[in-house]
């Protein structure tokens, strides 16, 4: 676990930086096994964006249908050009395919822009909630985070 901290550091890598190169995608568990939950922390690399649609296929392999639950925390950008046309268009034909509802938590409300580069007749249901409503879009999804509360976003 420690290796690839010590040759940052061995090389003379600033162990900030290191820090900051942590996952800016992570799962949240919740009480539902059809519901695919994430935060999405500060910047998303597209590294984070490739593990993201992986994990997606992964929730699709074990159920056909499924709602989706993104909070956004201390939003800081996407590398959308450094993401591959083909990797975006699979994952927005599989979302066609599998997600029902997706509810977005925080800032900024990308929904709109979410509608827009799929088809008119998206059978995708996107409601956005702001941080302090996290609960309505837990009720909408009608799931909870385990452990009863909606972890806060600081």
């Amino acid at each position: 676990m420690f290796q690839k901290t010590d040759k940052v550091f061995a090389k003379g890598g600033d162990p900030v930086k290191f820090l900051e190169s942590v996952p800016a995608i992570r799962r949240i568990d919740t009480d539902r096994d059809d519901l695919f939950a994430i935060d999405v922390v500060g910047h998303v690399s597209p590294a984070d964006a490739e593990n993201l649609f992986g994990l997606l296929e992964a929730a699709y392999a074990l159920h056909p249908r499924i709602d989706v639950a993104l909070r956004v925390i201390d939003h800081d950008g996407v590398d959308w050009a450094a993401i591959s046309d083909e990797t975006l268009k699979q994952g927005a034909v599989h979302a066609l395919e599998h997600v029902g509802r997706c509810a977005a938590i925080g800032a900024p409300d990308w929904t709109a822009d979410a509608r827009h580069a799929l088809p008119a007749s998206s059978p995708i249901e996107f409601r956005h909630f702001s941080t302090q409503d996290e609960a309505e879009a837990w009720e909408w999804l009608g799931a909870q985070p385990l452990g009863g509360q909606p972890p806060s976003p600081t």
